[in-house]
């Protein structure tokens, strides 16, 4: 039976790390790879009518360049390497989101860069790893 892992990707230098090593693991064990990316995003939010519109497609946008920019340029690598791999953006709070794919994918696995884009963030807000090791029904690494 084929593993499945998730790999969490949001552009930086530690997501690049998780993945070269969810890569290796992925050849080893014959396994899938899911990347994904989260948009940090609330639907707890009151709009009008033309700010919804707005922010619908604001929120398309966004996954289109996600999906563009930071998934998609990884794929060929991956493929290059005998690995089969699927991309997945969604919108939500990120630990929840990744734990959520976990098991909609079925994952054995998921993996995670330390420090993501935003240091200063992470000290602010808490850290989505941290959350993510909490809240995770399935093993996590984190990549330094």
């Amino acid at each position: 039976m084929k593993n499945n892992i998730i790999v969490a990707l949001d552009g930086s230098d530690g997501g690049k790390r998780a993945l070269a090593v969810a890569a290796t693991y992925a050849k080893l064990t014959e396994s899938k790879i899911y990347l994904c990316y989260i948009i940090d995003w609330s639907p707890y939010s009151f709009h009008t009518p033309q700010e919804l519109e707005e922010r619908q497609k604001r929120r398309d946008s966004e996954m289109q360049r996600a999906n563009e920019q930071i998934l998609q340029p990884e794929v060929p690598v991956l493929i290059d390497m005998g690995l089969s791999v699927e991309t997945i953006v969604r919108h939500g709070k990120v630990a929840n989101a990744l734990s959520h794919l976990a098991n909609e994918h079925h994952a054995s696995q998921i993996y995670i860069g330390r420090l993501g884009e935003s240091r200063v963030q992470s000290m602010i807000f808490g850290s989505v790893t941290a959350a993510l090791i909490q809240s995770s029904e399935v093993p996590v690494t984190v990549v330094p």
